[in-house]
């Protein structure tokens, strides 16, 4: 969701007064012919501003709070849990159902002793926005944001696919879904999970909390979903090859 240019010079000048374009460019390690063009056009990238916030050391997520567009951010909701399952790695879920099967997990739950921690890696991942989409549609999400935001059906369906989701479409699937707005942009990689506000051992909680069924059942899901991506890449990679061999 693109930004005026006059609301983001405004915020810049309320951000950062006396700063100089080299030297925001230098703190948030955005190149200088990028930010002239987007002023050109007059439409700043939401990623622009959470560039320089973070190297000014702000808030990204209030700073887009700031901008009348993202104005809905102000309201910080905390993610669901089925939301923060959704940005554990397939790994990281893997790892899981092993150290749940192991006997020292066994030898814990005998006694009632609470669960060793287990160390997450930050979202995003490679099906993080798809997964995100997944963990809050109630089966007619695609629909309402379709008919909310006006994109394709199969536009929208592509950008999952690519594991990518502009800011417009993420508020307006958050918005669609009636939860929190911090999940998606968690799970795009607009911000951190730490900018965004989230308890650090939340995911380790939402994990925990799953049966040993429910555990076993999503991570098999996911397994499933990667197999597929996987195969269609070695048939492209086949396609392509037998391309080449054809050219000689």
């Amino acid at each position: 969701m693109p930004l005026p240019a006059k609301a983001f010079q405004h915020w810049l000048n309320r951000a950062a007064p006396g700063f100089s374009t080299a030297e925001i460019c230098r703190v948030s390690g955005i190149k200088r012919s990028t930010l002239a063009q987007q002023l050109v056009r007059g439409k700043v990238a939401a990623a622009t501003v959470v560039g320089i916030s973070r190297g000014l050391g702000r808030s990204p997520l209030d700073d887009l709070a700031s901008f009348e567009k993202y104005a809905d951010l102000r309201g910080k909701r905390p993610p669901t849990p089925a939301e923060l399952v959704s940005q554990v790695a397939t790994m990281d879920l893997l790892r899981a159902v092993v150290a749940r099967s192991g006997p020292a997990h066994r030898s814990s739950r005998a006694v009632d002793a609470p669960e060793a921690p287990a160390v997450f890696s930050p979202a995003p991942h490679p099906t993080s926005v798809r997964n995100w989409v997944d963990a809050v549609d109630d089966g007619e999400l695609r629909h309402r944001v379709a008919a909310a935001t006006g994109i394709a059906p199969q536009n929208f369906s592509a950008q999952l696919t690519a594991n990518r989701l502009s800011p417009e479409l993420t508020l307006a699937t958050a918005r669609a879904a009636g939860v929190g707005f911090t999940g998606g942009l968690v799970a795009t990689g607009l911000i951190t999970e730490a900018e965004a506000g989230w308890d650090p051992a939340a995911k380790q909680s939402a994990v925990a909390s799953l049966s040993d069924g429910e555990l076993v059942t999503l991570a098999g899901e996911r397994l499933q979903t990667l197999g597929k991506a996987l195969h269609r890449q070695e048939q492209e990679l086949a396609q392509t090859q037998k391309i080449w061999e054809n050219l000689g």
